[in-house]
C-alpha cells in the first residue's frame, strides 16, 4: 500500500501542475474556450476508451503493467507540450497522456488506470479498513497536488502569440513528465497479490461484469448526470480564474495549494464521517452542498472572494471523493472490481467529453459564469439520483456494524 500511496503522490504532483499550467499556455498560444473544449472531448473519449479496457482487462492479466505503463504515458505527453505548439500533435499527445484535464485542486484524477489502482487497494485491505485506505490514496492525492501547484511559479513571462510563450512554459511541462515518469517507474516495486484462478485467470478473455450489472445500471443513471456537471465546470477552472480575474498560472498554482494544503485532512476524514452518518447519506449531502457553493462562486467579485468559496467547496467534494470509490468497489463482486470500476464511470466520461463543448460555447457566446450555473444544478439533479438509488444499499461494513456505533 505504501507503494501505491507514493505512487499516487508522484502523479497527482504531476496532474495539479499540468491543469493549472495547460488551460493558460494553450490560451496564451490562441486557443479559444471551444477549443479548449474540444481538447477536453478528445481527452474524454481517448480516456474512456484507455480507462474501459484497463478496467477489463485488468481483472484478466493483473493490475500492476497498468500503473506503470499510463503514467509514462503522462511523460511522453509532458515532454511533448514542452517541445511543439502544433495543435495535432498537441491534440494527440493530450489524448495518450490524458494529459491536462482538470485543475490543479482536483488532485484526485491521475488517469486512466484508476479502475485498476482502485481495484488493486481492494484486494490488498480488509473491509473494515477500506475506506481509511481511500481516504489516506485522496490524501496522498491532495500532498501531491500540494506539491505540484506551487511548481507553476516557475513559469516566464511572455507576451501572448509570441514564439517564446513555449519557451516560458518548457521548464513546467518538464517538471509534469518528470513527476509523471516517476510514478510509473516507481509502480515497477508493486508486488501483485495472488488471486483465485477462476477470478484471474490470463487464459480467459475479457468480459461484461454480469454477477454486478444491478449495480452498474444505477451507477450508469447516476454517473451521467454527474459527468454532464463535471463536464461544464471541472476542465475549465483554471480558465474561468485566468480570464474572470485576469490572475495568471502562478497565482492559480499557488491557490490551488493553498486549497490542497486545506483540504487534505477532509480526505483522512471521510471514513469517520461514514460511519457516524452512513457512506451513502455522507456522498449525497456532499454532493448537495457542492452544488450550491458553485453559484456564489461564480458571482464573487474578486478572484481572493472566488477562491475562498472555491477552497469550502473543495473541503466538501475531498470528503466524498474516497467514498464513492470505495463504495463502488465494496459493491461490486471480487472478481469484477476492475471491470465495474471503469465501466460504472464510462457514462460520465462519454458525457463529460460532451458538455465542455456546449461550455466552450457558452463561455465565447454567452457568458462567462453560466457554464458554472448549469453545473450546479445539474450535481443537484445528480445528488438526488444518488440518494434514491443507493440509500437502501449500504456496504458491507454497515450491514454489520451499526452506521451510529462508530466514532471519527
Amino acid at each position: 500500500m505504501t507503494i501505491i500511496i507514493a505512487a499516487r503522490l508522484l502523479m497527482s504532483a504531476s496532474r495539479a501542475l499540468a491543469g493549472v499550467v495547460t488551460p493558460v499556455y494553450l490560451a496564451l498560444i490562441g486557443f479559444s474556450a471551444l477549443q479548449l473544449g474540444e481538447l477536453a472531448l478528445v481527452v474524454a473519449i481517448a480516456t474512456a476508451i484507455l480507462s474501459t479496457s484497463i478496467g477489463l482487462v485488468s481483472d484478466r492479466i493483473g493490475r500492476k503493467p497498468f500503473l506503470v505503463v499510463v503514467p509514462l504515458l503522462a511523460a511522453v505527453a509532458g515532454v511533448v507540450f514542452a517541445t511543439t505548439r502544433e495543435t495535432g500533435i498537441l491534440f494527440a499527445a493530450a489524448a495518450i497522456g490524458s494529459f491536462g484535464r482538470g485543475a490543479g485542486a482536483g488532485a484526485g484524477a491521475v488517469g486512466p488506470y484508476g479502475p485498476a489502482e482502485q481495484a488493486m487497494v481492494t484486494d490488498i485491505v480488509p473491509p473494515t479498513r477500506r475506506n481509511v485506505a481511500f481516504g489516506r490514496l485522496a490524501f496522498a492525492s491532495s500532498v501531491g497536488a500540494l506539491v505540484g501547484g506551487p511548481l507553476a511559479l516557475l513559469v516566464g513571462n511572455a507576451p501572448a502569440g509570441s514564439a517564446a510563450v513555449t519557451a516560458a512554459y518548457r521548464i513546467p511541462f518538464l517538471a509534469t513528465a518528470a513527476l509523471a515518469a516517476g510514478a510509473g517507474l516507481l509502480a515497477l516495486l508493486l508486488r501483485e497479490p495472488a488471486r483465485p484462478a477462476s477470478v484471474g485467470d490470463p487464459g480467459r478473455r475479457p468480459r461484461l461484469p454480469r454477477r454486478s450489472m444491478p449495480l452498474l445500471a444505477r451507477l450508469w443513471a447516476t454517473n451521467s448526470v454527474n459527468g454532464l456537471a463535471v463536464g461544464m465546470f471541472g476542465p475549465f477552472v483554471t480558465y474561468w480564474f485566468f480570464r474572470r480575474y485576469g490572475v495568471g498560472p502562478g497565482q492559480i498554482g499557488v491557490l490551488f495549494a493553498v486549497i490542497n494544503a486545506a483540504t487534505a485532512v477532509s480526505t483522512l476524514s471521510a471514513a469517520g464521517f461514514a460511519r457516524r452518518w452512513g457512506l451513502v447519506r455522507t456522498v449525497t449531502a456532499v454532493r448537495v452542498v457542492q452544488a450550491i457553493l458553485l453559484v456564489p462562486m461564480v458571482l464573487a467579485p474578486s478572484f481572493l472572494m472566488a477562491g475562498a468559496i472555491y477552497l469550502v467547496r473543495m473541503i466538501v467534494q475531498r470528503i466524498g471523493m474516497p467514498l464513492r470509490q470505495s463504495y463502488v468497489l465494496a459493491m461490486a463482486d471480487p472478481g469484477e472490481r476492475a471491470a465495474v470500476g471503469a465501466l460504472s464511470n464510462l457514462p460520465s466520461q462519454v458525457t463529460m467529453a460532451v458538455a465542455p463543448l456546449v461550455a466552450g460555447y457558452l463561455f465565447d457566446e454567452v457568458s462567462i459564469s453560466l457554464p458554472f450555473v448549469v453545473s450546479a444544478v445539474l450535481q443537484f439533479a445528480n445528488a438526488a439520483l444518488y440518494w434514491g438509488f443507493f440509500r437502501a444499499l449500504p456496504p458491507e461494513e454497515e450491514r454489520t456494524v451499526p452506521a451510529t456505533s462508530g466514532s471519527a
